[in-house]
């Protein structure tokens, strides 16, 4: 019998969501594309060629062959899994040739080897702060990294965008007698722009805060491959680094970098390491052989943001705005967010796979990024087709007008 006071069935909210089913009606929806082949500078989709321009792939490692003979040869070797956590049978001598090596590049005393970089931003921040604790954290900071936060049960504020006065304002407002972690990202994943960390650190040594920089986008990009605190010459002023293996490195996994005491600690009190199954061996020598080459290789680096200004440069003279993007990610501007999927879809039949941004995630846009395995012929194909949409010059127009106005 029906009870007037019976609480309302959770699960009567999916029928309520029908934003993504409308998107599939009307051949707009974006995402879980399947593709086919391995992911390199093109892909298949429908049978169809496409130039890859939405892939974190920067070093374009993912279709190396010794990559793969890597991973090959430890799937025979150690087997398919671990079957279980680094913290009790999960743990190879693999996960710590990769943790020395990944420590000696970064320019850290040591590090800790988890399963994914999201899980390296929960470890990382769930493990070390407290509900006595304040984390402050970029706006534009990862969503891995506020949900660390939350994790956490620390008290979380934001700062303004890569602004350090914003920062200082922040930490003014903190007790004295709190302690307080400063989170930014090295590179902005949606914006492709730099962690200003010469002004952060500043402050941060100011008023008493440590500082963590999750450098998923900046390993493999900045410095050689060593990041943003390399870049600036600052890693001994970055108490902790994090960074992910699915990006520069080819693989998947992640890692958090500082000192001997810090990664100590972490092993004992990251539960996204204590309570989750280690990466898998083919995936750990995956990225330890990425990382080698990455070291023995560093014109790679220099050839990704070579193949990035050589976008820029071009979609400037058609017209079309590239943010304040100085490293291989490139936002595109859009007039709106359905203007973005229309236009996305014209690409996708154009034969360049680009990702299109929504809020929440953030404003409108098409978010490109290049690898250094990219042809000069492919990167002119893409400015030609980007160019051919006159939207994206009229979006670049307005961006330009409000900044003059501003």
């Amino acid at each position: 019998m029906f009870n007037a006071s019976e609480p309302p069935d959770l699960f009567s909210r999916f029928a309520g969501y029908t934003a993504a089913s409308d998107l599939m009606k009307a051949g707009l929806y974006p995402y879980f594309l399947p593709l086919a082949g391995q992911e390199g500078a093109t892909v298949r989709r429908s049978g169809r060629e496409l130039i890859m321009c939405g892939s974190n792939n920067y070093l374009g490692l993912t279709a190396d062959p010794r990559v793969h003979a890597a991973a090959r040869g430890a799937l025979e070797r150690y087997g398919s899994s671990s079957t279980g956590s680094r913290f009790l049978n999960g743990n190879t001598d693999l996960h710590e040739e990769l943790e020395a090596e990944l420590a000696d590049f970064l320019g850290k005393p040591a590090a800790v080897v988890l399963s994914t970089g999201y899980q390296a931003n929960l470890g990382a921040l769930a493990g070390l702060l407290t509900a006595r604790d304040y984390a402050v954290v970029d706006r534009d900071a990862h969503a891995s990294l506020v949900d660390g936060v939350r994790l956490s049960g620390a008290k979380l504020r934001r700062f303004p965008h890569n602004d350090a006065e914003g920062l200082r304002r922040t930490l003014e407002q903190l007790p004295d007698d709190a302690a307080r972690l400063v989170i930014v990202d090295g590179v902005y994943s949606m914006e492709g722009d730099i962690c200003d960390l010469p002004a952060l650190t500043a402050v941060c040594a100011q008023y008493g805060a440590r500082i963590l920089v999750d450098d998923a986008h900046g390993l493999g990009v900045l410095a050689g491959g060593r990041g943003t605190a390399a870049h600036f010459g600052l890693t001994d002023q970055v108490d902790l680094i994090t960074v992910t293996f699915s990006k520069s490195l080819a693989s998947l996994g992640g890692a958090v970098a500082g000192s001997e005491e810090a990664v100590h600690y972490l092993k004992h009190k990251a539960r996204s390491l204590m309570f989750s199954a280690s990466m898998t061996p083919a995936s750990t020598a995956a990225a330890l052989t990425a990382l080698r080459i990455l070291r023995a290789e560093p014109h790679l680096t220099t050839a990704v943001r070579a193949k990035a200004d050589r976008v820029r440069r071009g979609l400037a003279e058609v017209g079309v705005g590239t943010g304040e993007s100085t490293t291989p990610i490139i936002p595109v501007p859009v007039p709106d967010a359905q203007g973005t999927l229309a236009i996305w879809e014209r690409l996708i039949r154009a034969g360049v796979y680009v990702n299109p941004v929504l809020p929440p995630a953030a404003t409108p846009r098409l978010r490109t990024s290049y690898m250094a395995t990219h042809t000069h012929d492919q990167l002119d194909r893409v400015v030609e087709v980007l160019g051919a949409e006159p939207e994206l010059r009229r979006a670049a127009e307005r961006v330009a007008s409000s900044a003059s106005a501003a």
